[in-house]
C-alpha cells in the first residue's frame, strides 16, 4: 500500500509575521490547520485559502500556500470561481461571523446550495473584533457593544442552522482550545467530497472575552456540552449520567438511569438522508440544551464542478470546442461611431 507523504506542520507557515493578539483563539486554529494538513501530506502547489475581511482573513497570508485575501464577505464566490477553473485544486475559504454571515451572507448560502467541493472554516467569537468590538450577527440578545450602547435587539444568527437550510453536505462544530477535537473535525472536512461547513467557537480575548466560556471551562463545559458520535446515545455531563432524547419531535434533557437507559436515548446519525435530525441538533442552546460538538451532518452529493465539467463536454460534444474569435464576431455586433 501506498503511504502519504508528510511534512512537517512548520512547513506550511510562511515567512510573513502572525498578527494576531496574544491570547486570540485564531492561533491555534491556524496551528491546527497547519498540523493537519501537514499530516495529510497535502501539496502545497496545489492548495489555496481564500479569505475576506477582518481578523480571521489574515490567514492566507501565514500559510506558507497559495491565497487570496478579497474583500468583505466575497470569498466564498472567489473561492467557487478557483474551484470551477480548476477542479483539482484543494480549497478552503476563512471567514468570520461577521464577514461570512453579515455582508457576506447571500455569498456563503450560494456557495452551500451548490455543493462546490472546497472547505469553510467559520471563526465565530460573536463581535466585530477588527473594528474593534461592535456587536456582529451571533451576538446574542442585550449584548453592549459600540454600535449596541443599550443593548442588541436582535436575534443572533445561528451559522449551523443556516448551513444546514441551506443544505449543506457536511456540517459541523468544534472550538478553538480542544485542539484534539479541532483536528479531528479538520480531518473529516478535509476528506470530505462537497462543501465542509466547519462552525469553531473562537475567543476574541480583547472585545469578547470568554463569549464560549461555559464550552471550554472544566467545571462547567460537561454539562454545557455533548459531544457527537455517529451511532451513539447522546450522552453527556460530569457524571455521563444525562442524555437527549426526543418527546415526538421535541429534544428533551433526561437523567439516564431513572428508569432511562442509553438505548432510550436519541442516537446520532449524521448520515440521515434528511436534515431533520441536524437541524435540530443545530438548534439546541444552553442553558437548556447542551451545545453539540462534533460532525452533525455528512452525506453524499454530486459536486457542482463535476456537474460543471459534465455540462461542458457535453455542449462540446455537441457544438464542438468552440471558436471564441467566431463569437465575438458573429452577426450580434454593433458599431458605435463619433
Amino acid at each position: 500500500m501506498a503511504t502519504l507523504p508528510t511534512l512537517d506542520w512548520k512547513e506550511l507557515k510562511s515567512e510573513s509575521e502572525v498578527r494576531w493578539c496574544p491570547g486570540c483563539g485564531d492561533y491555534s486554529i491556524l496551528m491546527q490547520v497547519q498540523k493537519v494538513l501537514a499530516q495529510l501530506g497535502v501539496d502545497r502547489d496545489r492548495t489555496v485559502f481564500v479569505s475576506g475581511i477582518g481578523c480571521s482573513s489574515r490567514f492566507p497570508y501565514y500559510m506558507n500556500t497559495y491565497g487570496f485575501h478579497t474583500i468583505h464577505g466575497r470569498a466564498p464566490a472567489v473561492a467557487t470561481g478557483i474551484k470551477c477553473a480548476n477542479p483539482e485544486l484543494d480549497v478552503w475559504v476563512i471567514t468570520g461571523d461577521g464577514d461570512g454571515f453579515s455582508i457576506g451572507g447571500n455569498h456563503i448560502l450560494h456557495l452551500l446550495r451548490r455543493n462546490v467541493n472546497l472547505k469553510v472554516i467559520l471563526f465565530n467569537n460573536r463581535i466585530y473584533g477588527l473594528t474593534k468590538g461592535q456587536y456582529s450577527p451571533t451576538s446574542e440578545v442585550g449584548k453592549v457593544t459600540k454600535s449596541t450602547p443599550f443593548g442588541s435587539i436582535d436575534g443572533p444568527l445561528n451559522p449551523l442552522g443556516v448551513a444546514i437550510a441551506a443544505g449543506a453536505t457536511f456540517v459541523a462544530r468544534t472550538v478553538d482550545v480542544d485542539v484534539q477535537h479541532q483536528q479531528q473535525v479538520l480531518k473529516r472536512a478535509a476528506a470530505h467530497v462537497g462543501t465542509a461547513f466547519v462552525e469553531v467557537y473562537q475567543d476574541c480575548n480583547v472585545y469578547n472575552h470568554k463569549a464560549w466560556d461555559y464550552a471550554t471551562d472544566r467545571e462547567t463545559k460537561p454539562e454545557s456540552v455533548v459531544y457527537l458520535e455517529h451511532g451513539k446515545p447522546m450522552i453527556f455531563g460530569k457524571q455521563r449520567d444525562r442524555g437527549v432524547r426526543l418527546n415526538g419531535l421535541t429534544p428533551e434533557v433526561v437523567s439516564v438511569g431513572a428508569g432511562i437507559a442509553a438505548d432510550d436515548l436519541l442516537h446520532h446519525n449524521e448520515s440521515a438522508p434528511t436534515p431533520t435530525l441536524a437541524y435540530l441538533l443545530a438548534q439546541m442552546r444552553r442553558p437548556e440544551f447542551p451545545e453539540p460538538m462534533g460532525v452533525l451532518r455528512a452525506v453524499n452529493a454530486p459536486t457542482y464542478e463535476s456537474l460543471l465539467m459534465s455540462q461542458v463536454a457535453a455542449a462540446q460534444k455537441k457544438l464542438g470546442p468552440g471558436d471564441l474569435d467566431a463569437l465575438f464576431n458573429d452577426a450580434d455586433t454593433w458599431t458605435v461611431q463619433d
